[in-house]
């Protein structure tokens, strides 16, 4: 009797894991009760809308989602999800971006930054700290993960999109005190993808940026991606692109009729949802796809 082994394909190693700081992220006291998925559950215990919510992170990590071989450009992108600032759309807004990177060619870094602020400072202080260090610890693994140093973009999706836009106008403060070798590279981004953007503006002046969000010529390009009926308010977009295109730094804005908020890249019979085919020509007219 002869017996045929059939033949296993050995599932694919889960992505790395890096944490964020080499210890306790900054101000953070141990206080902070177990992350966890804040998700509404059914009577199956799935997620009630199909999205992950994660709550409660006080630990900060990166994940490297590396592209196939024959595929990778060498470019790498750091996933910023939305939730407001007090959760993150882990799934929506992140690892299913960092797929859709790597069908591209590029490396997704999913950013799991600290939400919700616990803390008596501004909601984003914390996530701002987070921003910079992940850019920075990107750029010192760049040989490690096969990154082109200078081809290392966000993408960013409602507060996560407003959290960029935060770096971008403001890269160089040190938000924290140094760590380690890392802290001596650059924050900015090359590039920066801002989809459904929380983008402030002046109470009383719609048309014009908030004075804390600051763009000049070393703005990075920026690719945007809106809809008029979205609740958070299209102005943002309209100010950042003009503010841009005055400042002669390249920007691409794509503002569709309707599709709300929070799509992801999720297909619906919206053309909203569209956006990751013109992102990716985007990405490549603008030469971040090509290996040099």
């Amino acid at each position: 009797m002869f017996m045929i082994a059939a033949e296993i394909t050995p599932s694919p190693a889960p992505p790395p894991v890096v944490r964020l700081w080499p210890g306790r992220a900054p101000g953070e006291k141990g206080d902070v009760g177990p992350e966890r998925d804040t998700t509404p559950k059914g009577a199956d215990g799935k997620p009630q809308d199909g999205v992950i919510r994660l709550g409660d992170v006080s630990e900060p990590t990166l994940t490297i989602c590396r592209p196939p071989k024959r595929k990778d450009t060498g470019a790498a992108v750091v996933v910023c999800p939305g939730g407001g600032y007090h959760i993150l759309a882990w799934d929506l807004e992140g690892t299913e971006i960092c797929s859709w990177l790597n069908s591209v060619g590029v490396t997704g870094i999913l950013l799991k930054y600290r939400v919700p602020s616990h803390r008596n400072t501004e909601r984003w202080d914390a996530p701002f700290q987070d921003a910079q260090r992940a850019m920075r610890v990107v750029r010192s693994r760049a040989s490690q993960w096969g990154i082109d140093p200078k081809r290392v973009g966000m993408i960013g999706f409602s507060a996560g999109a407003n959290l960029i836009v935060r770096l971008a106008s403001d890269p160089d403060r040190r938000a924290y005190e140094r760590v380690d070798d890392a802290d001596d590279l650059g924050a900015m981004p090359n590039f920066t993808m801002l989809i459904y953007p929380s983008i402030p503006v002046e109470s009383n002046d719609k048309g014009r940026l908030a004075p804390d969000v600051r763009v000049g010529p070393t703005t990075p390009p920026a690719f945007l991606v809106m809809t008029q009926d979205d609740p958070i308010g299209v102005e943002g977009v309209y100010a950042y692109s003009s503010a841009l295109r005055l400042a002669k730094v390249s920007a691409e804005l794509h503002v569709f009729p309707v599709g709300g908020h929070g799509y992801g890249l999720r297909p619906t019979d919206r053309a909203v949802t569209g956006w990751p085919k013109l992102a990716a020509t985007w990405l490549k007219s603008e030469g971040w796809l090509s290996k040099r």
